[in-house]
């Protein structure tokens, strides 16, 4: 038995759970807690995980890396330890955020991820090479949320950890409620001067938006080698920009973690930063200002009044008017075939691919008019 599940055995609240039994013996309790364990266990191998990067290349180049505050991991690091946060736009945040971190010398974090990405040779890689954690998402069996909470907290004390506390990306495009199973795991962990770090991941296009879009709400878990096929498909002549943006450390000490109010407030404070570093795109603006039909100056007029209404709320812009916003992202969109540019007049071609786009910046267009209200 390792180190982390000798500690784990030895938490007060694994060892009220063993002799609580919850309707079995406390030996079925143990056996299940190893069980889940086990499952959990995971080593990364940093040589290996770096010689990754040479196979994901053909994806990798596809996407242009704009990082923003990486000073902020950069001291952070050396300070202590690191949790990030970030939302989930796609499967290739995975690949991308990893990457930016260790293009910049920063200590590459562990991985929190679905179970689903841990079957096969991909299984083997996230367990034995990058160092990934398999997630079950949506189970409320207690012997493993009392597990995975006491793993993460003692994991906490030897490594840093990237999660998605949305819990997986989001198919309609917005901003997801936060779950607060790992970030309630955080505050347990009891490391001295242990820091969240919010991470907003933005990109032009998303390599997975047709088939996120078309579904809307996530109705079951599909096998992650059919999500795999159906990526690759969009891939082809797939080029994008990756926005990502690091926030300012928030500090677990701040927060009691016996307090579910503490623990919320945390969530909350976590989502919020996340939402204000989020990169504002050239297609995001033209989604959300688009009509079935408009033409190139309206739109563009459209979009500088939401620019306003943005920069008022302090929101991360990546361009300063309409005109630069229509000349990016009307390309974008048209040759991913969500518009039709025709002339100086712009059509709707895929109203789902559209919505996807516009929503994610709700919380920021939400926020710009209770301002304004």
């Amino acid at each position: 038995m390792d180190d982390i599940s000798q500690a784990v055995l030895a938490r007060d609240e694994v060892a009220r759970y063993l002799r609580g039994g919850h309707g079995g013996s406390e030996e079925e309790a143990r056996v299940r807690v190893m069980g889940y364990l086990d499952e959990l266990q995971t080593t990364q191998r940093y040589p290996l995980y770096k010689a990754l990067k040479t196979p994901i290349y053909p994806i990798l180049r596809k996407i242009k890396r704009v990082v923003e505050h990486v000073e902020i991991p950069q001291a952070a690091t050396a300070a202590g330890r690191v949790i990030y946060a970030s939302n989930h736009k796609s499967h290739t945040d995975y690949l991308v955020e990893p990457v930016v971190l260790d293009d910049h010398r920063v200590r590459p974090p562990v991985i929190a991820a679905g179970i689903n990405l841990f079957g096969g040779p991909l299984g083997f890689i996230n367990r034995h090479v990058t160092g990934a954690i398999p997630i079950r998402r949506n189970t409320k069996d207690p012997a493993y949320l009392v597990t995975l909470k006491a793993y993460v907290a003692e994991f906490l004390g030897r490594r840093d950890l990237l999660f998605y506390p949305e819990g997986g990306r989001s198919y309609s495009g917005e901003m997801k409620p936060l779950k607060t199973g790992l970030i309630h795991a955080a505050m347990q962990a009891d490391v001295p001067g242990l820091v969240v770090i919010p991470v907003a991941i933005a990109y032009d296009i998303v390599l997975e938006d047709a088939v996120l879009s078309r579904q809307g709400v996530k109705k079951r878990q599909r096998p992650f080698t059919a999500e795999l096929a159906e990526m690759a498909r969009y891939a082809v002549g797939y080029k994008t920009r990756a926005f990502v943006t690091f926030g300012q450390p928030i500090p677990t000490a701040a927060f009691d973690a016996q307090s579910r109010r503490d623990v919320l407030d945390l969530a909350h404070q976590i989502r919020d930063a996340i939402g204000r570093l989020y990169k504002v795109t050239p297609t995001a603006l033209v989604a959300a200002a688009m009509r079935p039909a408009i033409d190139r100056q309206g739109l563009e007029s459209r979009i500088d009044e939401l620019i306003g209404s943005l920069k008022l709320n302090g929101a991360n812009l990546s361009v300063e008017s309409g005109r630069q916003a229509v000349d990016q992202g009307c390309r974008m969109l048209s040759h991913r075939g969500v518009i039709a540019v025709e002339g100086d007049r712009c059509r709707v071609r895929n109203r789902a691919m559209l919505r996807y786009y516009a929503r994610t910046i709700n919380h920021l267009v939400s926020q710009a008019a209770e301002r304004a209200s």
